[in-house]
């Protein structure tokens, strides 16, 4: 079965997260990608992930993407039935996926039953083309990114942090860009999209 749990921000949706692993999180481990969060001001969204992990009694893994080879990553996303994959600049994200030659292999791991755990940008890429959401991000960061398909794991394009600090214009203006071209969902920080199999819901 495919799963994917995708969020604006995870720390804000932890009772969420905990009842969709029905309470079974002791013991678990998670393969934790932070390599979109190039902004050393919002680190401590990271350190807050990772907290929520914590506190619900798993173990987590970093998994750098940017500063390990190819092989080694795949080994271990390969290893996991539990992958999370963070906020910050989506095309950036997306540029070292590709790097890596990993797009396909998380799809395929997904398919195949890992749990997808996505948080903003790690939301975003899930969808089939993430160039709807350069009015959010910088898309000049990310030089090498020579085209914006995403994992396509998803038939809609999420847009997190609907009118949240400090994304309220910019959430907005891709809901009302992109309304009559594209499947766009919006959520806030305390929502989320939770995907089995074809069919999703919000909570």
């Amino acid at each position: 079965m495919k799963k994917l749990f995708l969020c604006s921000y995870f720390a804000g949706v932890k009772d969420t997260f905990k009842d969709f692993m029905n309470n079974d999180t002791k013991g678990k481990k998670v393969l934790f990608i932070p390599t979109a969060n190039i902004d050393k001001e919002t680190k401590f969204l990271v350190d807050e992930a990772k907290e929520v992990f914590k506190s619900l009694g798993m173990e987590v893994e970093d998994l750098e993407i940017s500063k390990l080879d190819e092989k080694t990553i795949k080994n271990k996303i390969e290893k996991t039935n539990y992958l999370y994959v963070g906020g910050g600049n989506t095309f950036y994200l997306l540029q070292e996926l590709k790097r890596k030659h990993l797009i396909d292999f998380i799809k395929n791991r997904v398919n195949f039953g890992m749990l997808y755990i996505g948080e903003s940008a790690g939301a975003i890429i899930t969808s089939k083309d993430i160039e709807y959401n350069d009015l959010m991000d910088d898309k000049t960061i990310a030089k090498d990114l020579k085209d914006y398909s995403g994992l396509n794991l998803v038939d809609f394009y999420m847009v997190p942090h609907l009118n949240e600090f400090p994304f309220e214009e910019s959430s907005k203006q891709i809901v009302e860009k992109y309304k009559n071209k594209l499947n766009i969902i919006a959520i806030n920080n305390s929502q989320t999209i939770i995907i089995k199999d074809e069919k999703f819901e919000i909570k």
